[in-house]
């Protein structure tokens, strides 16, 4: 009786052993999926406006395939100020026709980790490019206005970099811009437009993402300031030829934003063997300062920089 007792005991721990190396052998063959991106954004409470974005757009199921995919991703508090400078509420911008071009401008159909991201145009799958500045201290910003602050996040199908604000992609050209400033609550440009008019350099400005110009801008008061300093009251009272290269002097032949700026800088200029002095220290190009609340603003043919004085060739 005892034999068999035994023998009964052998077999059901030989079957026991058996069924727990089956397990095994199943957990080893088939082990849990790693998150993709939607998953690893879902996870993060950081990026819940993100995610209800993405699925509002219907685009969870395409960041959830194979990819590979890069996304910048705005933060929740990148898209609070985004919300607010645009006078938007959320709900207003989950229900835009635009949400998934605005998305998809957010992400490049390529694994790119930080380590590979360098200064100048990426094309995203949105189609339209962005740009991508390394600024002095190797901080990384696009379109002059939006900072990585986290990056290589590891997703199964691609990496995410965290932003500080959304980027949309310009609609108007540095010309279009600064005629729609002329007639803004606060107007602008009144005097630099009317100078491009006259010089019919205004065409010159116009342009699509494949025309690349930086365009340092004075203010109305600062050409007011130089028909004071020329004993003049406009900028028809000015000689063509003079105004003309004035105006040349102001545009450099590449999108220039400020994180691209360096202190000392030698920058070219349309006015032939005439360069401008960047002075970072002091935020001034030649002697003319910066406007720091008005730098890097985006057009589709380079960027536009307000400056406060008029800078003239010598």
């Amino acid at each position: 009786m005892k034999t068999i007792r035994l023998k009964w005991n052998l077999l059901a721990l030989s079957m026991m052993s058996m069924t727990l190396g089956l397990f095994t052998s199943c957990n080893e063959d088939d082990p849990a999926p790693d998150p993709n991106i939607v998953q690893v954004a879902a996870a993060n409470s950081n990026f819940s406006t993100l995610v209800t974005a993405v699925q509002s757009a219907g685009l969870a199921e395409t960041l959830s395939g194979t990819g590979p995919f890069t996304v910048f991703a705005p933060t929740n508090d990148a898209f609070n100020k985004f919300l607010t400078a645009n006078s938007l509420t959320a709900a207003q911008l989950l229900a835009s026709d635009g949400l998934d071009e605005i998305l998809t401008y957010h992400v490049v159909g390529a694994s790119v980790p930080s380590s590979a991201v360098a200064a100048g145009k990426v094309t995203s799958v949105s189609g339209d490019p962005f740009y991508v500045s390394v600024a002095p201290n190797n901080d990384i910003w696009i379109n002059g206005n939006a900072k990585i602050t986290a990056t290589d996040i590891s997703a199964s199908n691609g990496i995410i970099h965290a932003l500080d604000y959304v980027i949309t992609p310009p609609t108007q050209s540095i010309a279009q811009i600064a005629i729609a400033s002329t007639t803004a609550a606060q107007p602008e440009f009144t005097q630099l437009v009317a100078a491009l008019v006259r010089t019919n350099l205004a065409g010159a400005l116009t342009g699509g993402f494949d025309d690349n110009l930086t365009v340092f801008a004075p203010t109305d008061a600062a050409f007011r300031n130089l028909y004071a300093a020329l004993g003049v009251t406009s900028v028809d009272q000015i000689p063509l030829e003079t105004l003309t290269s004035v105006l040349q002097y102001h545009v450099v032949p590449a999108r220039a934003f400020s994180q691209d700026l360096r202190q000392g800088a030698s920058l070219p200029t349309l006015l032939t063997g005439k360069n401008l002095t960047v002075n970072l220290s002091a935020l001034k190009i030649n002697d003319s300062g910066l406007v720091p609340a008005a730098l890097n603003i985006h057009a589709t043919n380079g960027v536009i920089h307000v400056i406060d004085k008029v800078l003239l060739p010598i």
